[in-house]
């Protein structure tokens, strides 16, 4: 079971082990057993990886604040119950809302053609008919930001900067900065419109959408996102000179619409007020059916949850799975989670979140107190033979996990490799066939697994040192 994952977690780049030399708490011989148990019976997940199916089948994609997300948590809620969680509930809350109504980007001259493209969330709309003008390009938005406005305005900004392909992701963080920010930059500086090469690492015609602004607002010009291939089409058309471009993109735009976070628990027995969440997002992007962004979050820590509650009895400390809403565009499930449960945070145990993609998780990082380093490495070495290494105490988390740990709630991040995450997050291809079960499977044990040792131990992952008091030896 998992051969393939453990092989290639041991496989794996060395990592900083901080905490590595912290000798392991003690675990009971019943716990180790369980949870050894838990990992087995994950191998045979069926529960969780039917939850991303159903899911992405009969609901498909769910655009924050839309129709479909609406359908998406009923959906949830009643899965949920049906699979026999203790209390299901929905929390609602309100966004503002963006879809699209209509896109395209075609180059007018000198070579008249078509280029694939898909707008940004948040994009404003063009005139009617669009605009058209010569193209202008930056190979980063750095380059952008130093132009004069003489070489923008009235011009059609075009930000050719690629995507470094990663394990862990972090090509991400420099990439998306040109997503959020290029309207801005070129709408300061009189552009009409601005294009960016798709945040993604796939050479396929097929564009990666995305919001532009973090807390939902409309953005500050048209944008959209052409495919790796279109942008190289259009490098070279520049490079035999002056390109025009038409751009047309008509939006939607709501003040207020309705979401809401899908919350289901299995109650713990003496420490059922204290509580160990796991958590995902409901919503997705409009282009696929949001099977890895995040459906496969979503299904993997539903069958943790219910490897669990298969045991003969419940752990003592309650289990909180939570479906976030609207994370893609703006985290908006995760603030009205910290603003709705403030009060209780301090009951927040620990934390984590799956939203990236479903493959094999390869390291595990944690954010516990300098004293429960101990618990940290007894949980890392139990998920060594999952091919899962152990790394450092600098957890985040996760994006909707992120304000709890600011708040101070001990969190985990099981770093899963995302090497081919990007070729297909925010696409029209981010479907079902693109999870590999055993893959997939090897997650929920990881998730299973913690989640239990979490729940059963009683133990505190806030611990501090004691600080002796002044003048004893």
């Amino acid at each position: 079971m998992f051969k393939r994952m453990i092989a290639a977690g041991v496989a794996s780049c060395a990592v900083s082990l901080t905490g590595a030399a912290q000798e392991p708490a003690d675990l009971s011989l019943e716990i180790e057993r369980t949870v050894q148990f838990l990992i087995e019976q994950a191998g045979n997940d069926d529960i969780g990886l039917a939850f991303v199916e159903d899911l992405t089948t009969e609901v498909g994609q769910r655009l924050a604040g839309s129709e479909s997300e609406a359908r998406a948590r009923a959906w949830s809620a009643t899965e949920l119950t049906e699979l026999g969680f203790d209390e299901v509930r929905v929390e609602p809350f309100e966004i503002p809302f963006w879809s699209r109504k209509s896109e395209s980007v075609s180059v007018i001259s000198p070579s008249p053609q078509p280029l694939v493209a898909t707008a940004l969330g948040g994009s404003t709309a063009t005139p009617k008919g669009g605009v058209t003008g010569k193209v202008v390009r930056f190979e980063s938005l750095a380059e952008l930001r130093a132009a004069p406005i003489s070489k923008v305005d009235g011009k059609i900004v075009f930000i050719d900067e690629t995507m470094i392909k990663t394990m862990d992701g972090s090509g991400y963080g420099m990439a998306v900065r040109k997503r959020s920010q290029c309207a801005e930059a070129a709408s300061s500086k009189g552009a009409l419109a601005c294009l960016i090469r798709s945040v993604g690492t796939q050479p396929h015609r097929m564009p990666h959408t995305g919001i532009m602004a973090r807390d939902g607002a409309e953005g500050a010009g048209p944008v959209a996102a052409i495919s790796g291939p279109d942008a190289d089409q259009l490098t070279r058309l520049l490079e035999r000179g002056s390109v025009s471009v038409s751009v047309d993109i008509q939006t939607e735009i709501k003040t207020n619409a309705p979401s809401g976070n899908v919350i289901a628990e299995l109650r713990g027995t003496d420490l059922s007020d204290e509580i160990v969440l796991i958590g995902c997002h409901l919503d997705s992007w409009d282009l696929g059916t949001g099977a890895l962004d995040d459906g496969a979050g979503c299904g993997i820590v539903v069958g943790a949850a219910m490897l669990i509650a298969d045991l003969p009895e419940r752990p003592r400390r309650t289990i909180r799975v939570v479906l976030y809403g609207a994370e893609e565009v703006g985290l908006f499930g995760a603030t009205a989670y910290a603003r709705e449960h403030g009060d209780d945070l301090d009951k927040h145990i620990l934390a984590a979140e799956s939203d990236f993609g479903a493959g094999p998780i390869w390291r595990f990082q944690t954010r516990f107190g300098e004293a429960a380093l101990p618990y940290a490495r007894t949980i890392q070495n139990l998920l060594m033979p999952l091919g899962v290494t152990p790394d450092d105490n600098r957890a985040f988390g996760g994006p909707d996990i992120g304000i709890l740990a600011r708040a101070g709630v001990p969190v985990v991040t099981p770093g899963q490799n995302g090497m081919d995450y990007f070729d297909y997050h925010h696409t029209p291809d981010d479907t079902f066939d693109k999870i590999d079960p055993e893959e997939f499977r090897q997650n929920v044990a990881v998730y299973a697994a913690f989640t239990y040792i979490a729940a059963e131990t009683g133990w505190d992952f806030r611990k501090q040192p004691e600080i002796e008091a002044p003048g004893t030896e």
